[in-house]
């Protein structure tokens, strides 16, 4: 059984730095395809980072520059890097991995996504 566990959330001031991680059980996140989404209150869920299974990775526009997605190939965690935090970063982030036997790669649409964790909040006040 998959289960994702994202950590790392909290309440920041703007301008500041959060890494957030998920650790997968039952699933390997290196050579696998991953991403970042996040969803505010009345909003809906966006996909704000991608890691393929080579490596590479996508970000959404609002995300560009100051998020970076990663991985530790000795290691589970995935990871999301923020730095220069807003006040509308302010949500719950959530990690999501494909199939593993079929990746979209790049891909920051909800419905290719098979598994999700339970998100950790991000709140950034001024």
């Amino acid at each position: 059984q998959v289960q994702l566990v994202e950590s790392g959330g909290g309440s920041v001031q703007s301008g500041g730095s959060l890494r957030l991680s998920c650790a997968a059980t039952g699933y390997t996140v290196s050579g696998n395809c991953m991403g970042w989404f996040r969803q505010a209150p009345g909003k809906e869920r966006e996909g704000v980072a991608a890691i393929d299974r080579r490596g590479s990775t996508s970000y959404a526009t609002s995300a560009k520059d100051r998020f970076t997605v990663s991985l530790d190939n000795s290691k589970n965690p995935l990871y999301l890097q923020i730095s220069s935090l807003k006040l509308e970063d302010t949500a719950m982030y959530y990690c999501a991995a494909q199939r593993a036997d079929r990746c979209v790669s790049l891909s920051r649409l909800a419905s290719v996504y098979h598994y999700w964790g339970q998100g950790t909040q991000i709140t950034v006040s001024s």
